[in-house]
């Protein structure tokens, strides 16, 4: 009779077990009100809270500094968190001694690249949306001159400004694209004053690569054309607003977690494009010419179906020099670590 019932016991720990949700945290380097990086990271998990209801429990800790990431991580996966979410690469250290620590708990890491049996990497191959933004940009100004409000010279951000003044240079190849650099992620006021103080030098339209909406706002204060990115924004420059270039995390967070909940995760390193899902393109607006809207979806479709390259040669740096030949493209491993400007580009990779 005891036996019977410490059966039965078991098969309701098991029961129990099985029917416990997946418990799933995400960090933030922002607060979730940012209408850029971390507003899109938090649209990503609301979506897959909706999409897998009650197989699933998550929670989040917005604006967390780097100096804490550590602590933060090691609470999480002490109370009991299955899968940790770091969407920073300021967090990537940080979450790989923290991995070791925990070897049962899933962690991974936003655009980072260190992986371990229980960590790894994703990000978007947003430089493909930031070249059809370019194309835009190109055929919209004026002056010939397009502002580039930037945060970090990082590669990432780099290969997001070249690609984008690639996409300018192929419909307009007298323009040039001027960066300035915000040094911060998210700093409404330092990205307003980077935007106006390129509408000063003349650009006629502003790009922002930053985490709020204030280098669009300025632009629509001053009857600026402007380009978003991580989110649409258009609500914050109804006026002036072309496009943005997006990301869908969503699409990621999605696969991923049912492959977790399939007993089929394994570590890897995504790094999805336009043909993912996980990168697009926000509506454009009217005041893009239907000729214009036309170029960008045929480029859009190339670029899907790998028939074309934003990074095919020839392409040349700002000194003139050659360095991608006619008829080669740059490696991954080249683009991850991309430390130079296209020929176009003003400004200086230093801070």
């Amino acid at each position: 009779m005891k036996k019977y019932l410490f059966l039965i016991l078991l098969t309701l720990i098991g029961l129990y077990v099985f029917a416990a949700p997946l418990k799933v945290a995400f960090i933030y380097v922002g607060p979730v009100g940012d209408d850029g990086w971390t507003y899109a990271q938090n649209l990503g998990r609301l979506y897959v809270q909706n999409y897998f209801g009650d197989k699933i429990q998550t929670t989040y800790i917005e604006s967390v500094p780097t100096a804490n990431a550590v602590n933060v991580l090691k609470q999480l996966a002490l109370n009991g968190y299955n899968v940790i979410y770091t969407t920073s690469f300021s967090y990537m250290d940080q979450t790989a001694e923290v991995a070791k620590l925990f070897p049962n708990v899933i962690f991974e890491n936003c655009s980072g690249y260190l992986t371990g049996p229980n960590m790894a990497v994703y990000f978007g191959r947003i430089e493909e949306a930031e070249y059809l933004t370019g194309l835009i940009a190109g055929s919209m100004t004026k002056t010939d001159k397009i502002g580039y409000v930037a945060a970090f010279p990082t590669p990432e951000v780099i290969r997001g400004i070249n690609a984008f003044a690639l996409g300018v240079q192929s419909v307009n190849p007298k323009a040039t694209v001027q960066v300035v650099w915000v040094n911060d992620w998210y700093n409404p006021p330092n990205e307003k004053e980077a935007a106006l103080s390129l509408i000063s030098a003349g650009c006629d339209v502003i790009k922002s690569e930053t985490d709020s909406p204030a280098p669009l706002q300025a632009a629509e204060s001053k009857g600026v054309y402007c380009i978003g990115y991580n989110t649409d924004q258009s609500s914050y420059a109804p006026k002036t607003f072309l496009t943005a270039s997006v990301f869908n995390w969503g699409t990621y967070y999605k696969d991923d977690i049912q492959a977790i909940l399939d007993g089929k995760w394994k570590t890897h390193n995504f790094w999805g494009g336009l043909d993912s899902g996980v990168v697009g393109l926000a509506p454009m607006s009217n005041l893009v010419p239907p000729q214009v809207q036309n170029l960008v979806n045929a480029m859009e479709n190339a670029i899907k179906t790998h028939s074309f390259n934003p990074f095919s040669g020839p392409i040349y740096d700002q000194s003139g020099k050659l360095m991608i030949p006619a008829g080669q493209s740059l490696s991954d491993q080249d683009l991850l670590s991309m430390n130079w400007f296209v020929k176009g580009v003003i400004g200086s990779i230093s801070k």
